[in-house]
């Protein structure tokens, strides 16, 4: 499975939750597929998806939140997993992408063949955190993940993409994206615009 399945299963799953996603390929892939008022694309500033994810979940525990990460942004900032289990924000679904690879820059090797993500989620506090490889048990976990209480973290192994990819930018500007989110935040429809 490659990342654009693994969102093709994912996206479909999403009702009203705020998404923030990781930069690189993660934000341009799930915004070609499916682009929506809730979805906060970060456009570089690696690593950080999480810590935002964190701070709207702790300033709206009414709405659940979900981070689409990286292993390379997950280990970037690893301390986001202990604040995230330290604080406990049970609306928080933090949802990872592994493919053992930098995707976005070249395919160059992560440590996360050799670390296991979800059992440093689980050390760090999470409620729960699950670790899947397959389509069909990505489609049987997502809408658990999405309705249960957190925070969670959902490891899915994904195959790097060795051909070169040509997917399309995400065409809002920084303001855009900001503005979009925010309206989302305070409730506004959450659905495509």
């Amino acid at each position: 499975m490659k990342l654009a399945e693994a969102l093709s299963i994912v996206i479909p799953c999403l009702r009203d939750e705020l998404v923030v996603h990781a930069n690189g390929f993660i934000s341009r892939e799930s915004f070609n597929i499916s682009d929506r008022l809730g979805n906060f694309y970060m456009i570089g500033s690696m690593g950080l998806a999480s810590s935002i994810a964190l701070g709207v979940a702790l300033n709206r525990p009414d709405r659940r939140v979900v981070v689409f990460d990286g292993d390379g942004n997950v280990l970037m900032n690893m301390g986001s997993l202990a604040m995230i289990g330290a604080t406990q924000p049970r609306n928080l679904v933090h949802i990872v992408f592994d493919n053992e690879v930098y995707g976005s820059t070249g395919n160059q090797r992560t440590v996360a063949g050799q670390v296991a993500l979800e059992e440093i989620a689980r050390a760090a506090g999470y409620a729960r955190a699950q670790r899947v490889d397959t389509a069909d048990t990505l489609r049987r976990a997502t809408p658990e993940f999405l309705t249960q209480p957190g925070p969670s973290f959902l490891l899915i192994k994904i195959e790097p993409d060795r051909e070169e990819r040509h997917i399309g930018r995400i065409t809002h500007t920084p303001v855009e994206i900001a503005s979009r989110f925010m309206s989302a935040i305070r409730g506004v429809s959450a659905g495509k615009t």
